[in-house]
């Protein structure tokens, strides 16, 4: 018999992670009512922007406005691929912030011109400073099982990663199949192997559905004792410096995945279409979703 959690949490990433590679520029008040509309669904947990640099993702220019005009409901997260991203941040008031390192070197040169190694001496301290002084920290670990430039990932070298983050204290690991490449069994396997090794960090499950196995992964994830998603409204996402990355998975077909199967979410899954509807008007690609796309049919 499998075994099944009860509850699991949805950490909603559209917000974010879904917008970041958008052609479109979306308007800040439509990426405010997107949000307020997917906390009024009951996501208690979101990324809702990034402090990069405007130069590189333009798409998230607006973060300061969207920490201090969105409604403080639940845990909202910030990217903060820097000091000076977390300079910003803090100024405006947030209080969760998100840190990245991909597993691959060659993945995180690209992305943010360090090797791994490099990044996690840079912060290190800086992590220890903001633990200090209450700051929620999750640390995504990127290019946790595939990597577009380097093929797989040795699985000894992801555990090592987020051991690390572990012992600085971190709060959250986020680990991601950035390019959607990981099959059922590496998701089992892994995500088995880090719940045993770090019981007491939030462990968080990021899949991209490149090959349609979102779902199965994070079936698979499940039996490995994982409660913990990060998904986007809309199946919206992709990664500006992950070639072939396609959108996360969407976040309505895994509420609805889980609640056929008896596992609460706490999240409305009619309000979250709507939150669906909000977006799909502004980005570039339809949103053709199986859970919105029953949606739209009914409510034409």
């Amino acid at each position: 018999m499998f075994s099944l959690p009860n509850n699991v949490t949805i950490i909603e990433v559209g917000p974010r992670d879904g917008l970041q590679n958008e052609k479109n520029q979306v308007s800040t008040e439509t990426k405010l009512e997107f949000i307020h509309s997917l906390q009024d669904a009951g996501i208690q947990e979101m990324e809702i922007t990034s402090f990069v640099s405007p130069k590189w993702v333009p798409q998230m220019a607006d973060s300061s406005q969207i920490v201090q005009l969105s409604s403080k409901k639940g845990r909202q997260i910030v990217l903060t691929p820097n000091e000076k991203g977390i300079e910003r941040a803090l100024e405006v008031g947030a209080d969760s912030l998100a840190v990245f390192v991909g597993v691959s070197n060659t993945f995180n040169l690209k992305n943010i011109n360090k090797s791994t190694e490099q990044s996690m001496q840079d912060l290190k301290p800086v992590i220890t400073k903001l633990k200090e002084q209450g700051i929620f920290i999750r640390a995504c670990i990127s290019t946790a099982f595939y990597c577009p430039y380097e093929g797989k990932i040795n699985e000894a070298d992801t555990i090592a990663l987020c051991k690390e983050f572990a012992s600085w204290g971190v709060d959250e690991l986020s680990v991601a199949d950035t390019i959607g490449m990981a099959n059922p069994v590496e998701s089992y396997q892994l995500f088995s192997k880090l719940a045993e090794l770090l019981p007491n960090v939030l462990m968080t499950a990021h899949f991209h559905d490149t090959r349609k196995m979102g779902l199965a992964n994070i079936f698979a994830a499940l039996q490995a004792g994982i409660t913990r998603f990060d998904t986007s409204a809309g199946g919206l996402g992709g990664c500006p410096f992950a070639p072939g990355a396609t959108g996360n998975v969407a976040t309505e077909d895994v509420v609805n995945m889980l609640h056929t199967m008896n596992i609460e979410t706490g999240i409305d899954l009619n309000q979250l279409c709507k939150a669906v509807s909000i977006i799909d008007p502004h980005v570039s690609r339809p949103i053709d979703t199986g859970m919105y796309r029953l949606f739209a049919i009914n409510h034409s």
